[in-house]
């Protein structure tokens, strides 16, 4: 061991966080760390005295998959809800990612670093060091005192285990969960940092229905991040482009709302949970998929419009005080009716008591020139502008075992309009055994902020919930055993009557296996105020009226940690005047460690009484994703959707030559059933980080 390892005094003694959270862990974990004036140093001693080969899902970095790892968790501001974890695996394959809300890990976030693994087989152990550039970190300047955990996947051995002790509903990267860290100097990161990532792209595109000939493609454009201060980082782009990013999967919508599909562009990512965590999932002023994506009228997919330039402010002004100011401008799309917009969004968010904040709001639309230009395929007509000022209370205490929310946000159009308006709130009890949560929401008739998303208007929301856990003793076969009962109830606010109602009864059992079986009874009881159809496939429609129905589903997913994995479900009953079987899924076979093979499947019986539509829908999606090495991958996806009849196949070719520097080739190309072509396209994409 080298001497300056040998000064450092080590840490120890992980607790057990799966199979069990009271027991020491059976693979031992020696812990050291030191730094310099411009790394961070982290080295761990991973005991292995179980036989067998490593678990590793991927060579790929920032796999998502089940893999053996040494990870450690950042808190610079001690406030135990926002901090990173870097981690590395026994083959040396390293991922990375932001934590926000105390639990809410990020792995689209980017940074370069460095480690390396040694395999000591005499030894029976791993060994992994790291060092964690500090340019890479968003912390107060000049300070001496963090907070930190470290956690230890050892899949072989089916344990998880932590070095700060905490109960198995917890998720280790916990931010709550941590240790303050005491430098024995102040930390600061000297001068101005930057990196400026250009990048060139070219390629071929043809849409069939609207270009007659291929459209050849020739593109520039430059992404810049600059620390103005250690805890503030300046984002700039000029007309970016995000071709290299992942197709979105698709899936069956028997709903009668628009679904939501994540964020997956960089330029978004960091600190985006400042700009993108007000109010609820389902009543969000501000989602970054408004902004430079639309819906594609001929493939019914989403795809990227013409972004002009950014700029994003964002970071910690103190130790209290958080600050983001974004601004991104849009050219016009004429190919799905969309005029060139700016979209501005400001947020502020203020520490009060130990974890919790309270945030404000204000997100701007502002369209600009040709007003002939006006109307998404998809959503109602946009006016001139829409702006939505909103503040919101989030409760987080001590070891998580509360966490609420509080909100109102409040919308402002041309056309001054009553019910431009949303509240709600949240509470939640989480220990061990008990886990009760209480939400409502309360949404105007008016409230449709285009930079956010909204599913419906004009109604009030109550979904209160309780799990409770039981955990066998000495049971080989099963770990924990859960009953929930859940409800959520949709009414009207003007007549204050009941137009949706779902109650739920559960039963889940987690195998100490790490799968799982779920069990559920629905009780579904819908208002239709306007005409429906049920398959959303453009068939006739149900009538307006009250619709009663019963439906049993199961949910299993397998051990991940098998070569063979595999997760399905399963509902069957009644579907408001008719009946639905569905069954989905996926099944995975892991290629250890370069990759999988897998299938993504879903199949829709839905039989309605005549005149109505009896309809099979089906959904299948085989990928390949493989990893060559720690720098070459490949992935295809192919997806085939009689719903909105296509077949879509998107192929990614990536070779990471340095540190977050790519080159990509990516080819797409959409299909009807009969396979009469939409659409398709060849893209190259260089990028480089200086």
């Amino acid at each position: 061991m080298e001497p300056i390892w040998q000064r450092s005094k080590p840490v120890s003694h992980f607790t057990q966080v799966f199979p069990e959270d009271t027991k020491p862990a059976q693979s031992p974990t020696e812990v050291r760390i030191c730094y310099d004036q411009d790394y961070i140093y982290v080295a761990a001693i991973c005991h292995d005295t179980k036989r067998g080969d490593f678990v590793a899902s991927s060579l790929k970095r920032d796999f998502g998959g089940n893999s053996d790892l040494f990870e450690i968790y950042i808190d610079p501001y001690g406030e135990g809800t926002t901090g990173y974890n870097f981690g590395v695996t026994p083959l040396g394959v390293e991922r990375e990612g932001s934590i926000s809300e105390g639990t809410h890990k990020d792995l689209s976030w980017d940074a370069p670093w460095h480690s390396a693994v040694r395999i000591e087989k005499k030894e029976k152990r791993w060994v992994v060091e790291m060092a964690i550039p500090l340019s890479s970190l968003r912390f107060q300047n000049w300070s001496d005192k963090w907070r930190i955990n470290f956690g230890r996947y050892d899949y072989k051995r089916n344990e998880t285990s932590s070095w700060v002790p905490m109960s198995r509903n917890q998720k280790i990267h916990n931010l709550a969960f941590t240790q303050p860290l005491i430098w024995d100097n102040y930390l600061g990161v000297k001068g101005t940092t930057y990196n400026i990532i250009p990048y060139v792209t070219g390629g071929v595109t043809r849409d069939y229905a609207r270009q007659p000939d291929a459209q050849k493609i020739l593109n520039a454009g430059i992404d810049a991040k600059l620390a103005v201060a250690s805890s503030m980082n300046l984002d700039l782009t000029v007309n970016p482009d995000f071709s290299q990013v992942e197709v979105d999967r698709q899936v069956t919508n028997l709903s009668r709302f628009e679904l939501q599909f994540p964020e997956r562009r960089q330029f978004f990512i960091e600190n985006s949970d400042l700009f993108g965590s007000f109010g609820f999932g389902s009543v969000n002023p501000f989602f970054t998929r408004r902004i430079g994506v639309g819906q594609d009228p001929n493939t019914q997919q989403f795809r990227q419009n013409p972004i002009w330039a950014g700029a994003r402010l964002s970071g910690k002004y103190n130790n209290d005080l958080r600050i983001g100011l974004m601004s991104v401008q849009t050219a016009q799309d004429k190919t799905i009716g969309l005029a060139s917009q700016n979209y501005t969004v400001a947020a502020v968010q203020h520490r009060v008591l130990k974890r919790s904040n309270v945030a404000f709001i204000m997100a701007n639309r502002q369209q600009f020139g040709q007003d002939n230009i006006t109307e998404l395929p998809t959503r109602t007509t946009l006016a001139r502008f829409a702006r939505v000022l909103g503040v919101d209370f989030n409760l987080f205490t001590d070891k998580d075992r509360w966490k609420g929310k509080l909100f109102l946000h409040r919308l402002f159009t041309p056309t001054r309009t009553n019910g431009q308006w949303a509240h709600g709130g949240a509470l939640a009890y989480n220990t061990k055994r008990l886990e009760a949560n209480w939400h409502h929401e309360m949404v105007g008739e008016n409230y449709q902020p285009d930079l956010g998303f909204v599913q419906r208007q004009g109604y009030t929301r109550i979904s209160p919930e309780a799990l409770y856990n039981f955990f066998p003793k000495n049971n080989a076969l099963i770990n924990r055993v859960g009953i929930k009962a859940a409800t959520n109830i949709v009414y009207d606010n003007g007549e204050r009557r009941v137009f949706d109602r779902e109650t739920d009864l559960a039963l889940y059992l987690k195998f100490q296996s790490t799968a799982y079986l779920r069990f559920y009874y629905a009780f579904n009881s819908i208002y239709l105020f306007e005409p429906f159809d049920p398959t959303n496939t453009k068939s006739k429609k149900l009538p307006v009226g009250q619709y009663n129905y019963n439906q049993y589903k199961i949910k299993y997913e397998s051990n991940p940690r098998n070569t063979w994995s595999t997760q399905a479900y399963l509902k069957i009953g009644q579907y408001f005047n008719g009946r639905i079987t569905a069954v989905s899924g996926e099944v995975k076979y892991r290629m250890q460690p370069h990759g999988f093979v897998g299938l993504d499947y879903g199949v829709s019986f839905i039989r309605l009484p005549e005149p109505y539509a009896s309809r099979t829908l089906l959904l299948v999606g085989p990928s390949f994703d493989w990893a060559f090495n720690q720098s070459i991958f490949l992935k295809t996806v192919v997806q085939y959707n009689t719903q909105i009849n296509n077949l879509n196949t998107n192929i990614r070719f990536q070779w990471r030559f340095r540190p977050v520097s790519d080159f990509y080739v990516v080819y797409t190309d959409n299909y009807t059933e009969r396979l009469n072509i939409k659409s398709r396209g060849l893209i190259f994409k260089l990028s480089y980080w200086i």
